[in-house]
């Protein structure tokens, strides 16, 4: 990250625990006043380094407590990223994805209401195109969250 000192990294990493922070909480914290806090956040804004702020909801708050899945991912062949992302984008359990190292080609987490919706979940994922098998772990205890 070009043009990033110490100040603005460690206005990042408060940021990350706490994006509602005020302007002069974080100044406190770094040495600046609130103004230049606001100045520097505005610009790592503007440059796309801060790219939004959002809010984390407990799922059980939101909605009847679910089933999550970590779903490796195994394609036939080479699958493009942009060809993996159209084809999880479809699945609305996905929760998020990325292509990583190692034998799958994609690691998923699913969210599900319940272990049957979990299991059709998993099934039209086996049942798309290019994906030869599936190896998932259920999740039990979620014991960090950021």
């Amino acid at each position: 990250m070009d043009g990033i000192d110490a100040i603005d990294r460690r206005l990042l990493d408060l940021l990350r625990v706490d994006g509602r922070a005020g302007w002069a909480e974080l100044g406190e914290r770094v040495g600046l006043s609130a103004s230049a806090v606001r100045r520097r956040v505005d610009r790592l804004t503007a440059r796309g380094v801060v790219r939004g702020f959002t809010v984390q909801v407990d799922p059980d708050a939101e909605r009847a407590p679910g089933v999550e899945a970590y779903v490796e991912l195994f394609c036939r062949g080479t699958v493009a990223p942009a060809e993996l992302q159209r084809m999880l984008s479809a699945v609305p359990e996905v929760v998020t994805a990325g292509t990583v190292t190692g034998e799958a080609d994609a690691l998923v987490l699913l969210r599900s209401r319940d272990v049957r919706s979990l299991e059709d979940a998993l099934e039209r994922l086996r049942l798309a195109a290019n994906v030869d098998h599936t190896r998932s772990a259920v999740v039990l205890t979620w014991l960090v969250t950021r």
